[in-house]
C-alpha cells in the first residue's frame, strides 16, 4: 500500500510570516493538530504542532503576534506519496514525530499521521474479525454430507 492511501485529511498549511495566534486559529478551524509551514511558493520548510504552540510559544510567554516560524520545527521529516506504508511506519518508529508530510519534489501533496494509521488498523481489524465474531455468536451451519453414488 502506498503511504498516500493511508492519509485521511488534506494537509493544512501556513506561511512562516503568520503569527502563532493565526496558526492556532487555523488549526481550530480546520480541526487539525499541525500545520505545514510553507514558503510563498508552497515549498514546505517546517511544521508547527499544537504541542509546539503550547511548549515553545505559550509556556515561554511568547508574544501572540510572534511569527509562526519562531515555534515551528525545521527538521522536517518527509516522504514521497508513493512510498510503501511500511517505510512510513519505520520513520514513525525512528523519529519522535506523529505527522509525516508527503512531498513530491518540492510540492506538499498529503499528510499521514499516526492517528490515520491507528484508525486504518482498527478498521482493518474490524473487517478481519467480523466473520469470527459471527461464528462465535451464531455458530456456523453444518456442512452438508457429501453426496455418494453406489
Amino acid at each position: 500500500m502506498h503511504v498516500i492511501e493511508a492519509a485521511r485529511k488534506q494537509p493544512v498549511t501556513i506561511e512562516a510570516d503568520h503569527t502563532v495566534t493565526e496558526a492556532a486559529e487555523v488549526m481550530d478551524r480546520a480541526a487539525v493538530g499541525s500545520l505545514v509551514v510553507v514558503e510563498p511558493d508552497g515549498r514546505p520548510v517546517g511544521i508547527v504542532t499544537d504541542r509546539d504552540l503550547v511548549v515553545r510559544a505559550l509556556a515561554h510567554r511568547c508574544d501572540p503576534d510572534a511569527r509562526v516560524d519562531s515555534a515551528m520545527s525545521t527538521d522536517l521529516v518527509t516522504m514521497p506519496p508513493d512510498a510503501d506504508l511500511r517505510d512510513a511506519l519505520k520513520l514513525f518508529e525512528d523519529h519522535p514525530i506523529r505527522r509525516l508530510p508527503l512531498v513530491d519534489g518540492d510540492r506538499l501533496v498529503g499528510m499521514v499521521t499516526m492517528d490515520d494509521l491507528v484508525v486504518n488498523l482498527a478498521s482493518d481489524l474490524g473487517r478481519l474479525t467480523r466473520p469470527i465474531l459471527g461464528q462465535v455468536l451464531f455458530g456456523h451451519a453444518e456442512a452438508a454430507a457429501p453426496a455418494t453414488t453406489s
